[in-house]
């Protein structure tokens, strides 16, 4: 149990070090953009993928302006979630049924 809440500091640590929630960003819009990804955010629901084009543009700005957010409005590490995770893998999953489907 000790070496798990170690563990899980260490993520937390590594999080806040990697400090793309300083700029209101989650770890899936972090994400390199290779065609998986591309076809994952097509199917995003409406809401998250204009809640994500929100995050990626205040970033932008943020980035530009050299500045960040207030501590206030950070991603905290806990509510932060994979909301891609489900559509990239359904993606994955298809594009290798497809390459399985070719070789025969």
């Amino acid at each position: 149990a000790g070496g798990g809440r170690m563990i899980d500091r260490l993520r937390k640590w590594y999080y806040n070090a990697a400090g793309f929630n300083k700029l209101g960003l989650m770890r899936d819009d972090t994400l390199h953009e290779d065609d998986d990804v591309k076809e994952a955010v097509k199917r995003l629901p409406e809401h998250l993928y204009n809640e994500r084009v929100f995050r990626i543009k205040r970033a932008l700005d943020l980035s530009l302006k050299h500045q960040i957010l207030p501590k206030d409005q950070w991603v905290k590490y806990e509510e932060d979630h994979h909301y891609l995770e489900p559509y990239l893998k359904e993606v994955i999953r298809e594009r290798h049924e497809r390459e399985a489907w070719n070789k025969k």
